[in-house]
């Protein structure tokens, strides 16, 4: 039987930071990258390509350390509908941001743009198919729209939490140092 755990392991908050700071900040640069019409739009796809890798490599990472370790329980104050939303919620952006990054792989191979990290080049999902690409870019769209929903949900949510319940849930992602331990309860 393992110990019960107050925080989500170190690796898993690291990831879910950067990973949080990163799909912001692809949402901005995309919805950027197609609005614009001056010298910048080149820059922005040139970030958002190798971004969109990098994302994967981690949302593969994350979903590795989350399976392997051990995650606090939600406090008895959540509500049986409220953890089947939560974890709905948490299967949907993890299914949203892979299906992203994958569509969005799949919509540079289907217009026959190479995609390359560093000096290496990625091979594509699809081969060259106009159509295809015209399908695929506007998933890629209306799939940053429903992620960028679900962020703000997420977000609405974590802030309850952390703001107006003040029942751990909020702490348990967020704290940098372990909590003080409470007499009889096992070391971890």
């Amino acid at each position: 039987m393992s110990a019960r755990v107050d925080s989500f392991h170190p690796l898993l908050r690291l990831l879910h930071g950067l990973m949080a700071v990163l799909v912001v900040a692809m949402l901005f640069i995309g919805v950027t990258m197609v609005a614009s019409v001056d010298g910048l739009q080149p820059q922005l796809v040139a970030w958002h390509k190798p971004l969109g890798l990098v994302l994967l490599v981690l949302l593969l990472l994350r979903l590795l350390v989350r399976a392997v370790t051990a995650r606090p329980a939600l406090p008895a104050s959540v509500t049986p509908w409220q953890r089947r939303l939560a974890g709905a919620v948490h299967v949907a952006l993890y299914g949203l941001l892979l299906g992203q990054i994958l569509v969005g792989w799949a919509t540079q191979g289907a217009a026959d743009y190479p995609l390359r990290l560093g000096g290496w080049h990625v091979p594509a999902l699809v081969g060259a198919n106009p159509d295809l690409y015209g399908l695929l870019r506007g998933a890629h769209a209306w799939i940053a729209y429903a992620l960028f929903a679900l962020i703000l949900l997420h977000a609405a949510a974590a802030l309850v939490h952390g703001l107006l319940r003040r029942d751990g849930v909020w702490s348990s992602m967020w704290r940098l140092r372990p909590a003080r331990e409470h007499p009889g309860q096992p070391r971890r």
